[in-house]
């Protein structure tokens, strides 16, 4: 389906030597010129792959291959060979990020798998759904929705900034768990600030008391270590299109067996009440390519290096942070061990910026200073959050928050 001849590369900067999936040693290389293997515009300074990702050129030959076989044969494709293709890729992502084929369905991003095990959960007034002030923006309407409809309450737990240890994240989050408690909702990498959470030992700890988790690893599949079933969760959904390099709309949803007979898709359609998997892998008529993508998106992650190019990333990320963090005479949120590929500064200690201004900030600094990065705020501080990709170089992301600075410097807003 999708030929090895594809995933090749051209030569790089930064040689790593790994063992590939042929048994021979090559040697792996990243950085600046592999900006090639992807349509990015080369006008732009790249520092915010953490949010929307890029897809490499490779990989989106491999979409196409897909879409030609569909529009060869709408009926036959979509009737006869889909079904068979997304179990094909369902295995691969067990493969990759742990548990089995069978616990694996596809949605179109990590949003929509948060919002699936919502509507599937049964709540009573007075019960307390538990998350933290990290909870991805668009997961915390979800929550917040679902306590309206079923007249429980959000308990969310902050998480002061910068971070110590992780320690100080497991006891904040599990000293606010009541017996009124029936989810908890964390992220395995939060969205804002890019803290990587102690997942396994929140897991256990809640496990241990018979709460179930969602994880929200939007941030977690190639860009940390994922093994779904070591971590205990409950629930983990994940995106392809970030840190993957997937095509937008190729997100991950894995659930324990116990709890599938009770978690549906968002859309009921022909594979409703047919089984876990039936009703998510056929959700209507729609473009399967992302998610039939997928599998050559994990080739190229592994065939570059996979736990050598995410260590990379963390890497040149963190290199990047410090020197920036040095710059602006500031600190990182949080220590080398709880930072991956997106590291995240402080840049306005003394005021939080509301989102609206965030926002604002972003665009002028890609308007007028050529760089797209990701502004936020928290914890009475307001943050610069840097990715570094497998074409990223840390003098570049540096340069990014330097320019995001001279956007400071001329105000605002």
């Amino acid at each position: 389906m999708w030929p090895m001849g594809l995933i090749r590369r051209k030569p790089r900067q930064s040689g790593y030597t790994a063992r590939r999936r042929d048994r021979k040693l090559v040697t792996m290389t990243y950085g600046k010129t592999w900006q090639g293997g992807f349509s990015l515009d080369p006008g732009l300074i790249h520092a915010n792959h953490g949010s929307y990702g890029a897809v490499p050129r490779v990989i989106a030959d491999a979409q196409r291959q897909i879409r030609a076989q569909l529009d060869a044969n709408p009926t036959g494709f979509l009737r006869d060979i889909q079904p068979g293709l997304v179990r094909a890729a369902a295995a691969r992502v067990a493969g990759f990020l742990g548990g089995s084929a069978s616990d694996w369905v596809f949605v179109d991003n990590a949003t929509a798998g948060v919002s699936a095990v919502l509507a599937s959960t049964r709540l009573d007034p007075g019960d307390e759904v538990l998350i933290t002030d990290q909870t991805y923006g668009a997961v915390r309407k979800a929550v917040a929705q679902l306590c309206r409809r079923t007249g429980a309450r959000i308990v969310e737990v902050r998480i002061a900034l910068p971070v110590a240890a992780p320690a100080d994240v497991l006891a904040a989050v599990t000293w606010a768990a009541t017996d009124r408690t029936r989810l908890v909702v964390l992220d395995h990498v939060s969205s804002p600030c890019g803290l990587v959470l102690p997942i396994a030992a929140l897991c256990q700890q809640f496990r241990q008391r018979g709460i179930p988790v969602l994880v929200d690893g939007a941030h977690g599949p190639a860009n940390v270590a994922v093994d779904v079933e070591a971590i205990g969760a409950d629930f983990y959904t994940g995106n392809a299109h970030k840190w993957l390099c997937a095509p937008p709309g190729a997100g991950m949803l894995w659930c324990r067996p116990e709890h599938q007979p009770d978690l549906h898709p968002l859309v009921i359609s022909h594979g409703f009440e047919d089984g876990y998997t039936s009703g998510f892998d056929w959700p209507g008529t729609r473009d399967p390519s992302a998610w039939l993508s997928v599998p050559a998106a994990i080739d190229f992650h592994q065939d570059n290096g996979g736990p050598a190019l995410r260590e990379r990333n963390r890497k040149t990320a963190l290199q990047a942070g410090h020197q920036l963090a040095a710059d602006f005479g500031t600190v990182l949120a949080a220590p080398a061990d709880m930072q991956s590929s997106m590291v995240t500064i402080q840049i306005w200690p003394d005021r939080e910026l509301n989102q609206p201004d965030c926002a604002q900030l972003q665009r002028r600094v890609q308007l007028e200073q050529n760089a797209v990065v990701a502004i936020t705020a928290a914890g009475g501080a307001t943050w610069l959050r840097l990715s570094a990709a497998i074409y990223s170089e840390a003098d570049e992301l540096v340069e990014a928050g330097r320019r995001v600075w001279a956007c400071l410097q001329g105000g605002a807003s």
